[in-house]
């Protein structure tokens, strides 16, 4: 199911009101503040769509559940529009757009430029160059060059302007036809936030490029690595074999990119990046009154252009399958992917719920007659929908002993299924009503209306916002017959590209090869005019809001259990669960079981009734198991409550064994396990527990093979049985009062006269490092990953302001001592970070972890570099404030509500606090300095032992090169995994 698409909202609409759908959702204008918008009727977000005079769109929707603002800059225009001879020219120049403009991000523009145009100049000479020796020579002209120009430059004043008016999630992206950069601002940044947003689309400095440049280069190296990203690239090659969403990639060849020309993107960004191809989209709170008096003088200075839009000549229908192959070292699966119609289409809808009658995740076909009866590992169906196609999507994965062609057969099964109409037709409300639940869900949340608005405006420049917010009722319209034709016409036997993703090596992979980089100058501690002129603007003051525990949440008790409810007054919704203090160190056995609940039945109801029931009436349960801690979640409409709760009492309580289902999950069991050891980040994930604790550490002390198969299907069965015998608590949110719903829970959850003593914990030291060790696990890739592990002193509230501010500066975000080094200066790296993780219990110690992933050929000089830094940390007052300031504005618009209560409470008594601890935060940063941050460095960072855990193909780098770090160590897949 497609969850973004919008509205068609509230669940409970009257008779009346559903005869009248044809006009409920109509095209209105109307003015206000003296300018005028268009708005849809009956919108639940009461979206206003305006256009300024040079043809920008202005979206805006309020929402005042926070003080802050998403803000989204939405270009129509991505790599479908890049030169035949540039792709991946889009994606740079996205990248680019946080370099700064003649104002910003330089010390003196007139000094700077003509280094700049010599660069221009030689990245065109250096295209056109064939030679190799010639083409070398002249790259160490543009590194050389590169170099003096950036000491007039200052890297990242775009993220100290974010940072300084206390932004979150700077971010941008681009895709096929979209170009977004992405904010989450204060509400009284607003001014010095669209001014800095002005300026940077007014004359963007493509500066500090060639640094910028081998990020992409680690970039594309990372998706050489990743199996998946080979899986849809050849997926959109055999489907679009005209359009370019098959011919060109997002991050573009390996040959462009080594041959980039800034004329090439200036070009580009002058073509597309005009005002009536752009769209604001603000979600948040705001008066939108004088919201769109700001954002018009603002950005009124851009002028606009023509733009032609990018047209494809129509794909001619696929008449045979079309079958590719993709190897590399993770799970096996394999997709069978149909074309489908433009997202404006009537079809498009049907084949999104089409998709949902294949996979909803409880009754949809391949659920109850795949996934349920565990013939495969896995199986799934989507819609994925652009502006000009969309892509129907069938996934799965080979269960162990079986077949990639044996699963491509089983889905092909149940897609005919579909298509002779074998199910029942009151799905298509079931459906239906579980979307419009999960847009009930959505509905307050600022991030997620921006991010509907933005694909609304890509696709069809919010011009069919009426049928967006009409999509689900048209859905409900929707007949079997009328289902099944549109499957028949868009989904045969004959014109689908089918993908087999196969384990093995992938001999077609070629790596951008490392250029000789000079490290460049940040100018880190220094700032230009702009930013002073921003940073001088004040702005109103925004009041934290703290929890009261003894008003925010209910502490009562139901029977012997402890009760913690919050109220919900926004809407109908509630969210129940009973919580555990005891996880997998008590009881492997627990997560086995939870995930065997779903395939058992009672004497009342089948395995597939119990889904249905569930799907029907718009509720979920789940059981969920870590560590220390089991949840049962149970959530849905207020309504259903009792309904939902008694079914999973029942459930639970009654459930019988079934050797067969065992049999099946526990073959599932050992490919997932199978899967894991070909899975790089479970591996990384292996190796830091591995530094953390040990030999014997919580990531590898799982049930053993021997012991999955000794299992039979009663013990499985007698823990579920006696699960509610344990000490639980209940936490509900919900619109009941705390009395009502302890009167309703008392008649729906039977409790034991005692509880149960909970089995006794395995409880896993924290290992000290006392001498550098390093960490290595081989694995078949281009890139090199890197962990610095150090567990380090025992939990202390007063040191987590500190630990807060210590992040954001040294290692938490593009204007991070570690971001600015590692990748800004050196272009090590792709991704790299580092943190002071603070631990979840008071018993617990904190702990650092740094990470760098790069490219093999790098690795040496990463480690190094990384290594510098936890030495000794780079001093700036500027860096210190902006972390400083961050941190302030992030306490102060931060919001804790609904079942966010509940967990703050929890936390609160597990680290020992009394109260909210962000008060005390608060307040000890005004007087928190740099010096605070220095000392916590010396002291906990620098010059301490650190385990090295590296993922890396042993034929791309020399273990020998690590032993002057320490030990090195090769952990073998059994000794990470345990099985």
């Amino acid at each position: 199911m497609q969850f973004n698409k919008v509205f068609a909202l509230l669940l409970l609409l009257s008779a009346a009101c559903e005869s009248m759908a044809q006009n409920k959702y109509q095209w209105k204008q109307a003015s206000a503040g003296g300018y005028t918008y268009k708005y849809v009727t009956n919108d639940p977000m009461q979206t206003r769509f305006y256009t300024l005079k040079n043809g920008m769109s202005v979206i805006l929707t309020v929402n005042h559940k926070e003080p802050r603002i998403v803000y989204r800059m939405a270009v129509r225009t991505g790599s479908n529009n890049d030169p035949k001879d540039h792709t991946g020219l889009a994606h740079y120049l996205e990248h680019l757009l946080f370099k700064g403009t003649d104002k910003y991000g330089t010390l003196d523009w007139a000094k700077e430029k003509p280094y700049l145009d010599k660069i221009d100049a030689l990245y065109e000479q250096y295209g056109a160059t064939k030679d190799a020796a010639a083409r070398k020579a002249i790259y160490h002209q543009i590194d050389s060059v590169s170099g003096v120009a950036s000491h007039f430059a200052i890297a990242n004043e775009y993220d100290k302007l974010m940072s300084n008016i206390g932004s979150q999630k700077t971010n941008a992206h681009t895709w096929v036809e979209e170009t977004v950069y992405e904010e989450d601002i204060p509400s009284n940044a607003v001014d010095k936030f669209l001014a800095i947003q002005a300026e940077r689309f007014r004359k963007p400095v493509f500066r500090l490029f060639h640094t910028e440049l081998e990020a992409v280069y680690e970039e594309k190296n990372r998706g050489l690595d990743n199996d998946g990203v080979k899986v849809q690239e050849a997926m959109m090659s055999g489907l679009f074999p005209t359009h370019n969403y098959g011919q060109q990639t997002t991050i573009g060849t390996i040959e462009h990119l080594k041959n980039p020309s800034l004329i090439a993107i200036r070009n580009y960004y002058n073509k597309y990046y005009v005002p009536n191809n752009m769209g604001i989209i603000l979600s948040g709170d705001f008066d939108a009154d004088a919201m769109i008096k700001k954002v018009e003088q603002a950005f009124a200075y851009m002028q606009a252009k023509p733009v032609q839009e990018y047209k494809s000549a129509p794909e001619q229908p696929i008449t045979a399958p079309i079958v590719k192959e993709i190897f590399g070292p993770s799970a096996e699966n394999m997709r069978i992917c149909f074309r489908t119609p433009a997202a404006s289409s009537h079809e498009s809808m049907v084949l999104d719920l089409a998709s949902s009658v294949l996979s909803n995740g409880k009754a949809g076909l391949f659920d109850l007659n795949l996934n349920k009866q565990q013939k495969a590992q896995a199986t799934q169906a989507g819609l994925q929908q652009y502006k000009d196609y969309g892509l129907f999507i069938m996934l799965g994965m080979p269960k162990q002993g079986q077949k990639l062609e044996d699963v491509k057969d089983l889905l092909m099964g149940q897609l005919e299924l579909l298509k002779k109409g074998d199910f029942d037709e009151s799905m298509i409300k079931a459906i239906v009503a579980n979307a419009k639940l999960d847009l009930l869900k959505s509905l307050d949340n600022s991030t997620s209306s921006a991010q509907q608005l933005m694909d609304a405006f890509i696709k069809n420049r919010c011009a069919q916002w009426d049928k967006e917010a009409s999509y689900l009722d048209d859905m409900a319209k929707v007949t079997k017959a009328e289902l099944v034709a549109v499957v028949n016409k868009y989904l045969n036997d004959k014109n689908y590209v089918l993908i087999y993703k196969r384990k093995g090596e992938d001999k077609n992979i070629v790596k951008v090869e490392k250029p000789a980089i000079t490290p460049i100058e940040t100018n880190a501690g220094q700032s230009s005019d702009f930013v002073k002129k921003m940073e001088a603007i004040t702005v109103g003051d925004i009041q934290p809001l703290w929890l009261d525990y003894d008003k925010d949440i209910n502490l009562s008790k139901s029977g012997i259990a402890d009760v913690l409810s919050v109220q919900n007054k926004s809407n109908e919704l509630f969210a129940l669960y009973y919580q555990f203090d005891m996880g997998t160190w008590n009881n492997k056995l627990l997560p086995l079981a939870a995930s065997y609940l779903q395939f058992l039945s009672t004497d009342k109801y089948s395995a597939e009734q119990i889904s249905k029931s569930f799907y029907n009436i718009a509720c979920n349960f789940n059981i969920n198991t870590n560590a220390e801690i089991t949840t049962v979640s149970i959530n849905g409409l207020q309504e259903n409550f009792d309904k939902a709760v008694s079914l999973f009492e029942e459930v639970l309580a009654n459930c019988k064994p079934d050797e067969a289902a065992l049999a099946a999950l526990k073959s599932r069991v050992m490919k997932s396990r199978a899967n894991a050891k070909a899975d790089k980040q479970s591996i990384m994930q292996g190796l830091v527990s591995y530094a953390r604790y040990g030999a014997k550490n919580p990531f590898n002390s799982a049930l053993t093979d021997a012991e999955i198969d000794q299992l039979k299907a009663s013990d499985l069965v007698n823990e579920l049985h006696s699960l509610m015998q344990y000490k639980h608590r209940i936490m509900y949110y919900g619109p009941l009062a705390d009395v009502d719903f302890k009167t309703s829970i008392a008649k729906l959850h039977t409790l034991p006269a005692s509880f149960k003593d909970y089995p006794a914990k395995v409880n896993f030291t924290p290992a000290v490092q006392t001498a550098n060790q390093l960490l290595f696990t081989n694995y078949d890739m281009v890139q090199s990953e890197i962990a610095w592990v150090r567990n380090d002193v025992g939990y202390d509230a007063n040191k987590e302001v500190v630990v807060n501010v210590f992040n954001n500066y040294f290692g938490g975000g593009m204007g991070s001592v570690v971001f600015q080094t590692i990748r800004e200066s050196k272009a090590l790296a792709y991704s790299t970070y580092a943190f002071y993780n603070t631990p979840s219990k008071k018993e617990y110690p904190f702990y650092m972890m740094a990470y760098v992933g790069c490219q093999a050929d790098k690795m040496n000089e990463a480690i190094k570099g990384m290594n510098e830094l936890l030495t000794e940390l780079p001093a700036s007052e500027q860096r210190f404030e902006l972390a400083r300031t961050g941190f302030k504005k992030d306490l102060e618009t931060q919001r804790i509500t609904k079942e966010g209560i509940i967990a703050s409470y929890l936390s609160a008594q597990q680290k020992g606090w009394k109260g909210d601890f962000r008060k005390d935060e608060y307040a000890a940063l005004s007087s928190l300095k740099l010096e605070d941050v220095q000392k916590m460095h010396k002291e906990q960072i620098s010059g301490k032992p650190y385990t090295y855990c590296v993922v890396a193909s042993d034929k791309k780098i020399k273990l020998d090169d690590l032993k002057s770090i320490g030990e090195v160590k090769t952990v073998s897949l059994e000794e990470l995994f345990g099985y």
